[in-house]
């Protein structure tokens, strides 16, 4: 680093190969990228380009509103049974 702008790596041929192994699995081998690419499946970057962003927060917003909403249609049977159970210990 700092020496005229020679790189021993690229020299090497060490960052060429880097590149084509992300590219080839796909994830980012430098921090920046990682997070980049994980910060773009929270928050998608506008809604005129349609693309898989955000696609993560979708699918965790529409898991719990099926979570929520079945957790409130067992919650209400269990009311009803305790109801109906009470009623028959009444009489």
């Amino acid at each position: 680093m700092g020496f005229g702008g020679f790189s021993w790596k690229r020299a090497l041929g060490i960052t060429k190969a880097k590149q084509q192994l992300s590219r080839k699995i796909g994830i980012p081998l430098t921090k920046s990228g990682r997070q980049r690419k994980l910060g773009s499946l929270f928050y998608p970057k506008s809604r005129k380009r349609r693309s898989n962003s955000g696609c993560l927060v979708m699918f965790i917003l529409t898991s719990l509103f099926l979570l929520s909403t079945y957790s409130a249609i067992f919650a209400g049977e269990q009311i009803a049974e305790l109801a109906i159970y009470s009623r028959k210990r009444c009489v």
